[in-house]
Formats: structure tokens, sequence, C-alpha cells
């Protein structure tokens, strides 16, 4: 007891230390927590050598990081998940996987007889990183966007997945019709006890306790461990347990509170579980090395191939098809808990196992460089991708040809550049007031839900990227009287309001710019660039916002909310 408290403390320390140097040289803190796990494992320094303690430290960091996963699972928006997003992860996982087999059979890795080296790689290789994309994309404010919405679709189903693949592996040794049915069958039950347990029972004892927070955790705590239990008893695992607790607890009203409660010990327990999984990896040879580097490669070019072709028959656009598929070009933790669990049952041979967890550090280094610069990466290929013959949304169709009349789409005399919510707003307000103003009006975008909607729509829109000059000089926006820039700098990628400006105004020496500003600072910037107008959004959210206090206190905020909801509900807008 008294070694593994020892073991456990040299474990948190090293997991600070290179934590710091891993936040300071913007690398993922997983590197930095399998690096301190092979600096005092026994392949390391030793200071760490009782395999007991390692396979404790770990055991306990997996349950609780599959118990975390299952409570970020949300039932709901994969039942909402759009057709797009099915069709996308479908392809993804299936393609990646038949590739998967093909490839690590090819290279004489092994898939049946006891091993299942192949099969292991396959699947921990169809998985993405939800840590590392969701990291980025919340950097990069890229979450609501189009690429990002149907980049965390495809991650929630991948999580389902291998909650599948959990649920057979224990039987693949004996991979029979009857046992695949037994297996899921005991998942079955225990899904189908724990959510009836969740919905009818847990939120009783929670709402009874609510306002104990240690109750709150001690409970959630209690639930966790009781269904990992149960599972260990029906012949899954622990680990599957935890992720069903997970799941279950998800889907009922007080999750959020029992996220925010553990999610504190949830940090330190898979601090714990990358640091034990650093230990068993050993001094790399030369073959280990060279697998890691296929594993990895396949993984990238499998990544691309099988992600970006089901998007792009699904007429997303090379853009909203590329960008999908770089960002989820890495392995996954759960890939690693899969590998561990096989490591477990003797299905796959260490060697395969340490290779996997270095592709798993290298691309999770390539990853973050690839992501953090995503959109140029994806306008380099934009090009090679149209000469070898594919199609963007601006090209094939007949709705294109319609709105390339007199050139390349001759804009008309007022341009939207960029559509996002504020522009969907205006295109709402325009057409409660002033129809008839919308047959004037142009918008350039590249967001394909955009322009088939405003196709449909009947206006007039153009499929572009507004950051590339040569998108506003072959749309005609030199020959237009009125150009609005309504997207803030934040959410423009490639550009920004001021470069736009300058662009258009080299463009259209006469026309009337209106840009958007979010910073006062910018605002003379933009008025130095060439602006006609420039719109500052916190002001006219200041101004709300006052109207609303002023009515609240002359006791008139019901009404006031009646005439919004009246407004709310004469809209239609293209960008809810």
């Amino acid at each position: 007891m008294h070694e593994l408290i020892r073991d456990i403390t040299l474990c948190i320390l090293f997991a600070w230390m290179l934590g710091l140097l891993a936040h300071f040289s913007r690398q993922p803190l997983i590197l930095a927590y399998l690096i301190a796990g092979f600096c005092i494992g026994p392949f390391g320094a030793g200071w760490v050598k009782s395999q007991e303690s390692i396979s404790v430290i770990s055991e306990l960091g997996l349950i609780f990081m599959l118990f975390m996963i299952g409570l970020e699972i949300d039932l709901k928006k994969i039942v909402r998940a759009g057709k797009v997003i099915l069709f996308a992860a479908g392809g993804q996982l299936l393609g990646g996987c038949l590739l998967g087999v093909l490839f690590f059979v090819g290279i004489g890795l092994s898939l049946g007889g006891g091993h299942f080296d192949a099969v292991y790689l396959c699947v921990a290789c169809a998985l993405s990183s939800t840590v590392i994309i969701v990291k980025v994309l919340y950097e990069k404010r890229e979450l609501d966007t189009l690429p990002g919405r149907i980049t965390l679709g495809v991650l929630v189903l991948q999580d389902i997945f291998a909650i599948l693949f959990l649920a057979v592996q224990p039987s693949l040794a004996n991979l029979q019709v009857s046992v695949i049915l037994l297996s899921i069958g005991r998942v079955a039950v225990l899904v189908a006890a724990a959510l009836l347990v969740s919905r009818y029972v847990l939120p009783r004892l929670f709402h009874q306790i609510a306002r104990r927070p240690e109750l709150i955790l001690l409970g959630a705590l209690a639930w966790c461990f009781l269904v990992a239990e149960t599972a260990e008893r029906l012949s899954l695992s622990r680990e599957m347990g935890a992720l069903i607790a997970g799941v279950s607890l998800s889907t009922f009203p007080y999750a959020l509170d029992v996220t925010a409660k553990v999610t504190t010990l949830r940090d330190f327990f898979i601090t714990l579980f990358f640091v034990a999984l650093g230990m068993t990896i050993p001094v790399p040879g030369l073959s280990v090395i060279g697998l890691a580097l296929m594993i990895a490669a396949f993984t990238v070019v499998s990544r691309l191939v099988t992600t970006f072709i089901p998007l792009y028959l699904m007429k997303q656009g090379l853009r909203a098809s590329l960008l999908p598929a770089l960002n989820l070009a890495q392995i996954s933790e759960f890939s690693l808990v899969v590998i561990q669990t096989g490591i477990a049952d003797h299905h796959i041979a260490p060697e395969t196992a340490n290779a996997a967890s270095f592709a798993f550090v290298v691309l999770a280094v390539l990853s973050t460089f690839v992501m953090t610069r995503s959109d140029e990466i994806t306008r380099w290929m934009i090009g090679p991708l149209k000469r070898i013959g594919l199609h963007d949304l601006d090209h094939g169709s007949g709705h294109a040809e319609e709105a390339h009349e007199g050139g390349h789409g001759e804009a008309r005399r007022i341009v939207i550049l960029g559509f996002f919510r504020a522009a969907s707003a205006l295109l709402a307000e325009i057409e409660r007031q002033a129809p008839v103003l919308l047959e004037q009006i142009t918008v350039v975008d590249f967001n394909p839900n955009v322009y088939q909607t405003l196709l449909s729509r009947g206006l007039h829109v153009i499929y572009g990227d507004i950051s590339n000059v040569d998108t506003l000089l072959h749309a005609g926006v030199g020959k237009s009287e009125m150009i609005i820039l309504s997207v803030p700098d934040s959410l423009l990628k490639g550009a920004t309001n001021e470069k736009l400006v300058r662009h258009v105004r080299a463009l259209n020496p006469t026309a009337l710019i209106v840009a958007t500003a979010d910073l006062l600072a910018d605002v003379g910037e933009l008025y130095e660039a060439g602006a006609s107008y420039v719109t500052v959004t916190r002001l006219s959210d200041a101004h709300e916002l006052f109207t609303v206090i002023e009515a609240a206190q002359a006791g008139l905020l019901a009404d006031k909310r009646a005439e919004l909801d009246q407004r709310l509900g004469e809209r239609r807008e293209v960008l809810p």
C-alpha cells in the first residue's frame, strides 16, 4: 500500500512538471503524461517497478476515463444527427475498418488463431481524438461551423462504434454467432437496467441531495463503480460498465451537475491512466518505430479517403469535405483503451501495442499542427483536386449554370460577402419589410448548406471563398453599388474585415462598403482602409439590453417578450 502511494506521488509529480513543459510549448498534455510515465517506469529511470501498482493505477484511470466519455455522449444529438453526419460517419468507420484489415493483414499482422493484432489496429485507427479535436476547434472558434459540427457528429458515432466493439471484444477468441449474441444481450440488459434506474430512481435521490455537493459526487462515483462491478459479474468488463454508467447518467436531469462535480476527479485519474500507459512503453526498436510510422501514415491516408469521399458525394463541396477529414486525422485516446483491453486479454502482441502508442504520439503532435493551419492547407489542396477533375459546388449543376450568367455569376447591386447569423437575420428582416430588395442582392459564401438553401429560396448566390481576391474579381464585385461585410474577424477564415475592405476598395473605388468591427479600436482602421460605414454589434446589443432593463423596471417585460416572440415567429432565417 505504501509503495502504491509512493508510485502515485511520482506519477502526479512528473505529470505536472512535464505538463507545464507541454503547456508552454503548446503540445498536447496527453503526450506529456505518456513521456512522464516512460521516464519513471521500468523502461526509464525504474523508479516505479511494481507491475501491480501500474495495473491498479491504469485500471482506475481507465474506469474514470470511460465514465466521463459516457457522460459526454449525448444520445439525443445522435438521434437528431442529420443524414450527412450519419453517412459520413458510416463511410469513415466501415471504410476505415475494411481498409485497415486489408492493410494490416497485407503487412503481415495476424487476424485470427488467438492473435488479433490486425483487428485491434483497424479499430484503433478508425477512432479520432476527442480531446485534441475539441480543444483545437474551441481555440479556433470552429465548433459551431459546418465542418466543426460534422467533425463532432462523427466523433460521437465513433464512440458508439467503440462501445459495440468493447461489447464483442471479450469473445474475439471464440467468435460464434451465439457467443456474439450472448455478449450483446448482456450489454443490452445492463444498458436497459442502467437507463431505467437513471430514469426513474436516481433523479428522485439526486433531487433530495441537490444542495449537498459532496453527496452528488459520492452518488455519481457509487453509481459508476456499481455498474462497473455488475458488468464484471456479467462477464463483461469494469471498463464497459463504467462507460454504460456514464451514458445512462448523461440522459437524466442532473447530468451537467454530475459532470461538473466529477470533472476534477476525472482529470486526476485520466492523468494516472496515461502516465501508467507510458510506463508500459519500452525503448522502441527499429521494427516498432517502422510499424508506428506505417500505422500513422495509414491513419492519415485512410481518414482522408473515407471521410472526404462520403462528404463529397453528399455534395458538401471540397472545403467542407476536406476540413473534417483533416480534423479527424489522428488516433483517439479511446484507441489506447481498446489496445489496452487487447493486451489484458492477450489478443495483441506487446510490440504491436507499443507501435500503436508511438503512432498516437506522432499523430497527436502532427494533427495539432495541421488543424491549426487547416484553412491554409485546404486552400492549397482545392486547386489540385479541381485539376484532377473534382468539381466544387460552383460547377456542373443547373443552379450553378444559372448563377454564372453574365460572366462568372455577375454580382447584383448589393453584395453580402460571407454569410453567418447577422447576414441570416438581415435577409429575414429584408424579407419581412422590403421583399422586392431580395432581387437586388447577391450572397457570396462557401458554406454548402447556405448555398443550397439560398438557391432553393430563389436568391442569387455565388459559391466561393471571400478571402480569395480571385473570387471577388470573378464574382463581379467591382460593378456592385453596396458591399456588406457582416462576419466578424473572430469567425473569418484567411482574412480580416480590414483586408477585405482594402481588396474590395481596390476592385471597386466607388461602392459603399459596410464593414463589421469586433473592437472599438478597429473602427478607425476600417475607415482608413476604405469603409463607408462600420457597424459595432456591441452597441446594438447594449441598446437592446438597456430596453430590456427599462421594460423590466416598468413592469412590461412580459409585453416585451410577447413582442419578441411574435417577431421571431414571423422570421424565416437560413441559419436558425
